[in-house]
């Protein structure tokens, strides 16, 4: 199978486990390969053991360390060079984007103002970029 037909691998890191199975099941009828994290701790140790997803979907708002935590220590550590790294969250403050957006994120979407099919469509748009 040539990578032009592979799934797309998406981890997708949020402590709602609610949203988490509700995205898992949009991504994966949509042809998406899923990994899950709910804590930015989970989500980094699956990353150091290797997994190399094509999209990171991260949510700001979590216990521990946070999604923009998350961000910072993908990129110092150079987990995943090539992955996507777009934020999914309620937070819709322009200071939290400005925060993601100067850590390099490649998509910020605000949970409250998207359904869940345009979050996967919009995954889809920055992946073909």
């Amino acid at each position: 199978m040539d990578s032009n037909t592979a799934p797309k691998k998406v981890l997708l890191v949020d402590d709602d486990q609610f949203l988490l199975n509700m995205y898992t099941l949009k991504f994966k009828n949509s042809g998406f390969e899923v990994e899950t994290g709910n804590t930015a701790a989970a989500a980094l140790q699956k990353l150091r053991d290797g997994l190399v997803p094509d999209v990171i979907l991260c949510d700001l708002v979590m216990p521990g360390v946070d999604g923009l935590e998350l961000i910072k220590k993908v990129k110092e550590e150079s987990l995943v060079s090539h992955s996507k790294i777009v934020v999914l969250t309620n937070q819709g403050q322009s200071a939290d984007i400005e925060k993601a957006k100067s850590l390099g994120v490649d998509g910020y979407i605000v949970k409250a103002s998207t359904i869940p099919s345009e979050v996967v469509e919009e995954v889809k748009k920055i992946l073909a970029k």
